[in-house]
């Protein structure tokens, strides 16, 4: 009679495992060869008198290009035109960092524009009180 439990892995509602064994074990999964998206790891495991536990645990695969969009947020209201960037860039191989393309450029936000006119109105301000003394 065996003494260790085993261990059957699955992917979303496969009813064939993709790895069975018996526990300890370690276990690469391989999710390049999963569409993007989410996906479910469901995790069976029988001990030597019959009885199953099961984890599963939800997952999303992004293996492809990310995409990155300034101007639209989800769930967003909008009218009129849009004016959208947009970046697309792969994480290459993965043995060698791509520099070009790898980050999104974005807009300056708002709040450096307002901290930015309030510095030069204060610069002006005492620059022309400094001016009135003399």
């Amino acid at each position: 009679m065996k003494e260790n439990s085993t261990i059957f892995i699955f992917i979303d509602d496969e009813r064939q495992p993709i790895a069975s064994f018996e526990s300890p074990v370690h276990f690469e999964l391989d999710t390049r060869k999963l569409i993007d998206g989410n996906h479910i790891l469901r995790i069976v495991s029988k001990d030597p008198t019959g009885k199953e536990g099961i984890r599963v645990i939800p997952f999303e695969v992004r293996n492809g290009p990310a995409i990155a969009i300034e101007g639209i947020k989800e769930n967003d209201v909008v009218d009129g035109v849009l004016p959208l960037m947009i970046n697309a860039y792969g994480k290459g191989d993965q043995k060698k960092f791509l520099i070009e393309g790898s980050e999104t450029p974005q807009s300056i936000p708002s709040w450096v524009w307002i901290l930015i006119i309030g510095i030069v109105g204060w610069v002006a301000y005492y620059f022309i009180s400094y001016l009135s003394i003399n």
